[in-house]
């Protein structure tokens, strides 16, 4: 469905560049060339963030590519001088890093979405595990998250899993991905007896079960901050989308994909920024 959007999707840096070149080819540019925005945004992000591109689209007239991978690979790769306008983490330290490196265009951050952890188990396996310490039992073996020193998902699950004294217990079990999907794509396989992912991918897949959820109430505090990028190549397109997401019509996509709305809904067109703001 969103095949032309992820187009020039990038992988790896290597790609990215070659997605740069394509920004700033210097054919002459047709009036009726519609905008772009360029969007990194975590990979647990890939589903809904195309519905709420399609709607963005088709309201604004702007087209929106977007750039999906783990939030430490988009982080290292905005760092490193990737053309991007907007980038939206799976958590705060990705993002933290990011301002550090004085890549965020001042007041243009917010929190957007929260989520939830959930473990996972292969169809095949239903029962296998019910509650966290069913992880601990020498019948459940490999146990997929993301990298727990790198990838968001991961690095919740771990938090929780020290929070809860288990982490030295289940830590050799642990097989590290490069992303969240990468752990459920895992599981799916069979390959592991037991992953941790985001309630939202657990949702949209079809060869796994929920075995249980993580508390949010007990659970990590699950935040995808969202922001403009200090010289976006489309700053004025980035300005508006930002916007938008904090609008009503996003909210609602998100919600019904299951995420939590961090942001109070306000109207599209609330001038938050001015496309003169520094």
């Amino acid at each position: 469905m969103f095949s032309a959007r992820y187009g020039l999707l990038a992988a790896g840096l290597g790609a990215l560049a070659m997605w740069g070149g394509a920004c700033q080819n210097t054919e002459p540019r047709l009036d009726t060339k519609p905008a772009t925005v360029l969007v990194s945004a975590a990979i647990s992000l890939a589903d809904v963030f195309g519905a709420v591109a399609d709607v963005y689209e088709r309201e604004s007239g702007t087209r929106v590519l977007l750039n999906l991978a783990g939030s430490n690979l988009l982080v290292n790769q905005l760092i490193a001088g990737a053309p991007i306008d907007v980038i939206i983490s799976a958590d705060v330290r990705q993002m933290d890093r990011v301002e550090a490196a004085g890549r965020i265009r001042g007041g243009g951050r917010m929190n957007l979405l929260s989520n939830q952890l959930v473990v996972v188990v292969p169809v095949d396996r239903v029962g296998t595990v019910t509650t966290v310490d069913d992880l601990a039992s020498p019948e459940v073996g490999r146990i997929a998250l993301g990298d727990p020193d790198a990838v968001p998902a991961g690095v919740y699950a771990r938090d929780y899993l020290e929070s809860i004294g288990l982490w030295s217990v289940l830590r050799d079990k642990v097989v590290p991905t490069r992303n969240v999907r990468a752990a459920l794509a895992a599981v799916e396989a069979g390959t592991v007896a037991a992953g941790f992912v985001y309630r939202t991918d657990a949702a949209m897949a079809t060869n796994v079960v929920r075995a249980f959820e993580v508390p949010i109430d007990t659970g990590p505090f699950i935040v995808y901050p969202a922001a403009v990028v200090s010289a976006a190549p489309n700053a004025t397109e980035a300005i508006r989308l930002f916007e938008f997401l904090r609008g009503s019509e996003a909210r609602r996509l998100f919600e019904e994909a299951g995420f939590i709305a961090l942001q109070p809904a306000v109207s599209e067109t609330s001038g938050l920024f001015t496309t003169s703001s520094k």
